[in-house]
């Protein structure tokens, strides 16, 4: 297993692609088991058969829109009665799944907790994939690269930013730059999108995937998170900013 050399109390940007840049989700039903995954294998217990267990916790959602996913997307994701109760291994922040690579924005608050939880997610996602497509070999480009971030609060809040508003506005119909025109109509899309953690950070739908208590602290409610974010699109270096502390 690789092993980083995070401190506890780390925030990291994880980030992965695909194998020659080719799509790692074919479908939504990959990613669906992609967001499983990070829900139910962070966590100090492991299932003898982790696939198994998490095919058989719920059925797909995929067939459901945005609209009817918060009562679903309950239950799918609700931790299993028989398990030990919840300790993860990492916490998870933000999130962007795009087709052909991911986000992250994680926290180390076990020694190993991140080299462990990525390896256990390359692992399960590879393995899926290839029964699924009946494919051989890596899925992923490589080890998952991970850059820490241990500067201020602040750059915490544009990796943030980054991950969970930004990668969704590059996929606005119309391309970003019609996006930063139609600021409200683009966060709103960003916020509907079940792909990205923003729409859970602020209760939207709750899966249970993401820990917002560090930074619920600074934005405790959408509004908020709006204006800065909105603030940060007019900074004139945002793009230099971003460049250090994201990876690509």
């Amino acid at each position: 297993m690789r092993v980083e050399p995070f401190t506890v109390g780390d925030f990291v940007h994880v980030f992965n692609r695909g194998n020659r840049k080719m799509p790692i989700f074919r479908d939504v039903n990959d990613k669906w088991r992609f967001l499983k995954i990070l829900r139910f294998l962070n966590d100090e217990y492991l299932p003898s058969h982790p696939l198994r267990e998490i095919t058989s916790l719920a059925t797909s959602l995929a067939t459901f829109d945005v609209a009817n996913l918060n009562p679903l997307a309950g239950r799918s994701f609700e931790w299993p009665k028989h398990w030990p109760p919840h300790k993860p291994l990492v916490k998870i922040l933000s999130y962007k799944l795009k087709e052909d690579h991911f986000h992250l924005l994680l926290k180390e608050i076990t020694k190993g907790g991140i080299s462990k939880f990525m390896k256990r997610l390359g692992d399960a996602y590879t393995k899926y994939f290839n029964t699924k497509y009946n494919e051989v070999g890596k899925v992923f480009q490589g080890s998952y690269k991970g850059k820490t971030i241990r500067e201020d609060i602040k750059n915490l809040h544009y990796l943030d930013a980054y991950i969970q508003v930004f990668n969704a506005f590059e996929e606005y119909p119309g391309s970003i730059e019609k996006a930063l025109v139609e600021f409200d109509d683009a966060f709103e899309y960003a916020l509907n999108d079940p792909f990205c953690s923003l729409g859970e950070s602020f209760k939207k739908r709750n899966l249970a995937i993401i820990d917002r208590d560090i930074l619920a602290k600074d934005f405790p409610n959408l509004k908020i998170y709006k204006k800065f974010i909105k603030d940060a699109l007019l900074i004139r270096n945002i793009r230099e900013i971003l460049g250090r502390l994201t990876l690509d």
